[in-house]
């Protein structure tokens, strides 16, 4: 039994023996009602972030300084009369001292509002005494009515006509009270049969659940959103990065490609294809897909997990989910730590949560209100969102638990962001932004780093720097070390917690096949059963920094599925299959996405509707693939400062160089095989900043020719080549093709040269 666990177990032993007598006699003269079962939620929205913070989901008025609708629920209470109402809530800006209680909202009882108005006190969660009212019929109707649009928050609200009697707002005793009053059983529902059990619906979970589906699995999948997708979803609207299908198992990703989207961060909620991921899940049979469901205790016996439960988190039923074996998906870890899992955290220093907004012209005046709470931002104090969008850069939190300070992050960031909109529409940015509205800010935070699980190999930046191979070595993570630090620029307004951040890269990941991350950081080290996947794998802090991104975790999800498959047939353990059923792991790691067998026994075979993919398109050209003497800008002599990049797609090899300007020069050598005629071919990547006359020098047999280049017009030839002249060249003689960058109206660009004998066919690019 883990830790949580036995303390849950313990209050409701007291419950059962001490408090439930009182309670139950107590019970006929009490109503509590969640106010997630609200059944019209009208603007309100459910959030599930802050659970294992303070205890509840609960609902929020997120309006952007516009009421939200109401929310309403008819009750029916023990009895007419007289009733003392409490709401749990609280003043969600009060940790600040902040004046204006933005979060204000009233309690309506059959349309009439308690004198009290909520969201006013209180700095943590908690009961506020609205008063006693009187009610006529047993059966009423309740309102929650937002005052502001400013993120008011309800929990929970109790009738009792002991006017003397105050609920318990303890974590020790609170959960057991709300079971007792909503007269939930002590033992949550039975949910068994499963193979694996998947806690975590984002980009990992969902690879997890789908691979493992597709291999035979019985899956259930836990997600306490409405959606599926993580950060990548709808609600929190950040961009799927990382490459798939390559390095040496291609075909790890492909099921990935089947669900992830192409939006870029913080673009409007239908590009995200929350419709697209939720109906790929449910189209597998072997998945029993649990959203709005909240994990928050193990059971656990000499380090196997045998149990999940998890709350509904619209009906407050727990559930208990069985399983053989367990994946951690949650991003934070929670799975693992519950459980006793090995794990590390990065307390102070660490990547922070993120809450992206978007604005937009329009073609009439609009209003924002004062917002005395908000940060006290001036126009110089943070970056203006030309684009249209606040992007993952407005994050907070690098200092702060990220764990127990999570929901202190979010409202940080939304006092941030509000603040700025303030600043852009009311002070100095009020001129020109007369017409701008709000349009749209993340409620749901989206963070980066918190608990990593530990595993048989804990990946460190050495390793990938040094392109250290592991045997087992599978997903391919193509990010840059990308680790996110307070922006220093605008650090000095906000010392104790910058809101703006920047990425610091490290060079080192092989962006086009990408380093392998071994499969022996996917499970656990300690609890035996215990697979994860996403950005709580065993890595250091600075290995984060790459393996981090949504379509890479994806992969990870992939692979822990099929991995998942080779235990449940085998009865072995995760650390098993590397150490003893290696090669049937290999065999499932180059099936293709859509490969399948009705059980772990079965046979793998491709359904006749499965779709083909089409080949994958690289960014890049491989020079091995090309005909004749190729040289890359890699192997060129360079002088001067040429900057490499990889933005105009179908460069050579690794990247390609730009620069402008007197002493930048390439010099491609090569040598022909045997004497004759070769044409020479130059290759560029078009775009308007490039030069229309660099000059091209290219020394042969006879001498030396210069000819010029328009590098604003598309290559001519195939693979975006140009010719520059047929020329005779002596064998073992050495030739070149200098590029120079001195006198160009634009910026000069090297990638490679192709060298062919003389009449070899000239394919035109297609336009």
């Amino acid at each position: 039994m883990g830790r949580t666990q036995a303390l849950a177990a313990l209050m409701l032993m007291v419950l059962a023996g001490l408090a439930a007598p009182a309670f139950a006699a107590e019970n006929g003269d009490k109503l509590l009602v969640e106010a997630e079962s609200f059944a019209d939620r009208g603007g309100w929205t459910l959030d599930t972030q802050f659970i294992g913070i303070m205890g509840s989901p609960y609902l929020l008025a997120h309006g952007l300084g516009e009421p939200v609708d109401d929310a309403t629920k008819t009750v029916t209470l023990p009895s007419a009369g007289e009733y003392r109402v409490w709401v749990r809530t609280m003043d969600w800006v009060a940790r600040w001292d902040a004046p204006g209680d933005p979060g204000r909202f009233k309690l309506l009882v059959d349309g009439e509002p308690l004198k009290k108005t909520f969201g006013t006190e209180g700095a943590e969660w908690g009961w506020r005494d609205g008063g006693t009212v009187r009610v006529q019929d047993k059966k009423v109707k309740l309102t929650l009515r937002d005052l502001t649009g400013f993120d008011g928050r309800c929990d929970a609200i109790l009738f009792t006509k002991d006017t003397g009697f105050k609920p318990p707002n303890s974590d020790e005793v609170l959960p057991g009270w709300r079971r007792q009053m909503l007269g939930h059983p002590d033992k949550p529902r039975k949910m068994g049969g499963y193979d694996l059990v998947v806690v975590g619906g984002g980009y990992s979970g969902m690879g997890a659940a789908i691979s493992a589906a597709r291999m035979g699995c019985k899956v259930a999948l836990i997600q306490n959103r409405p959606v599926l997708g993580g950060n990548g979803s709808s609600e929190i609207r950040v961009s799927a990065e990382g490459k798939i299908r390559r390095g040496k198992y291609p075909h790890i990703g492909e099921i990935v490609a089947e669900f992830a989207d192409d939006s870029s961060n913080a673009e409007p909620a239908e590009t995200f294809g929350d419709e697209l991921k939720e109906k790929v899940v449910r189209a597998e049979p072997n998945i029993d897909l649990f959203l709005n469901h909240h994990a928050y205790d193990v059971d656990t016996k000499d380090d196997h997990i045998r149990a999940v439960y998890a709350l509904d988190t619209r009906t407050s039923e727990r559930k208990r989910f069985v399983g053989k074996y367990f994946a951690d998906c949650t991003g934070h870890g929670t799975i693992g730590a519950l459980a006793g899992a090995d794990y590390d955290m990065t307390e102070k220093g660490h990547m922070g949560m993120s809450n992206m907004w978007a604005w937009t012209r329009t073609e009439k005046p609009q209003s924002f209100p004062e917002v005395p709470w908000a940060l006290d931002l001036e126009m110089n104090m943070f970056p203006y969102p030309s684009r249209g969008k606040g992007e993952w850069f407005w994050e907070s939190g690098f200092d702060k638990d990220p764990i127990k300070d999570l929901e202190y992050t979010r409202d940080w960031n939304l006092r941030a962001v509000f603040g700025a909109w303030n600043a852009i529409k009311n002070k100095g940015g009020a001129e020109e932004h007369k017409n701008a509205k709000l349009t749209w800010v993340a409620a749901i935070g989206g963070p980066r780093e918190s608990r990593r699980l530990l595993g048989d190999v804990v990946l460190t930046e050495q390793d990938i720097v040094n392109k250290k191979e592991f045997k087992d070595g599978t997903v391919p993570s193509t990010w840059s070390i990308d680790l996110h630090v307070p922006k220093r620029r605008y650090q000095r307004f906000f010392p104790d917690n910058p809101f703006i951040s920047k990425a610091v890269y490290t060079d080192g990941v092989d962006r086009r096949f990408g380093y392998p991350i071994p499969y022996r950081c996917f499970y656990s080290r300690n609890i035996d059963n215990l697979f994860m996947a996403g950005r709580c794998i065993s890595v250091t802090h600075e290995a984060l920094g790459t393996v981090r991104v949504m379509k890479t975790c994806g992969m990870m999800g992939e692979v822990v599925g099929k991995a998942a498959s080779i235990c449940a047939k085998h009865g072995c353990t995760p650390r098993d299959v590397y150490e003893s059923y290696w090669p049937q792991m290999q065999n499932l790691l180059r099936k293709r996405g859509v490969a399948r067998r009705d059980t772990v026994d079965g046979e793998i075979y491709i359904p006749p509707d499965a779709p083909t993919l089409e080949p994958v398109e690289y960014e890049w050209i491989q020079p091995e693939k090309l005909e004749g003497i190729v040289v890359d800008d890699v192997d060129a002599e360079i002088t001067g400062d040429w900057k490499t990049g990889t933005g105009l797609k179908k460069y050579v090899h690794r990247y390609y160089r730009y620069a402008r300007g007197k002493g930048n020069t390439a010099r491609f050598p090569f040598e022909v095989p045997k004497t004759g005629r070769y044409e020479v071919r130059y290759k560029y990547g078009h775009h308007e900043n490039r030069a229309s006359n660099m000059p091209v020098t290219v020394r042969h047999a006879g001498g030396e020719k210069t000819v010029r280049i328009d590098l604003r017009e598309e290559p001519p030839l195939e693979n975006g080549f140009i010719s520059v002249g047929t020329y005779r060249f002596e064998a073992g003689e050495p030739a070149s093709v200098t590029a120079s960058a001195a006198g160009v109206d634009g910026f000069a660009h090297i990638d490679a040269i192709q060298v062919l004998p003389a009449g070899k066919k000239q394919a035109a690019t297609s336009r």
